[in-house]
């Protein structure tokens, strides 16, 4: 077994993403969605290596003129020892 073990004491930086659509006059394309996907799997991937500490789902009923739609969204808190320099690339969404 490895003496590397998961501490909640030891993280030190938190990365919020939001992957789906969480605002209905801001929506986003399917690839800024898969964009905000695979920056949740680098940073649960790559080195250092993040935990994933919560996911939110969350879905929102909205009436725009005579349509109705849903949009549905996943908030990932990913929590890390040391904050990735990756992610000082990573523009702020």
């Amino acid at each position: 077994m490895s003496s590397n073990n998961f501490q909640m004491t030891n993280i030190r930086f938190i990365k919020r993403i939001v992957v789906g659509n969480d605002n209905p006059q801001n929506m986003r394309t399917e690839a800024e969605v898969q964009e905000a996907m695979d920056l949740v799997n680098r940073c649960l991937s790559s080195t250092p290596r993040g935990y994933l500490l919560n996911v939110e789902k969350s879905f929102g009923l909205y009436n725009i003129g005579e349509h109705q739609i849903v949009l549905q969204y996943a908030v990932y808190h990913i929590g890390f020892e040391r904050k990735p320099l990756y992610l000082d690339d990573h523009v702020a969404a």
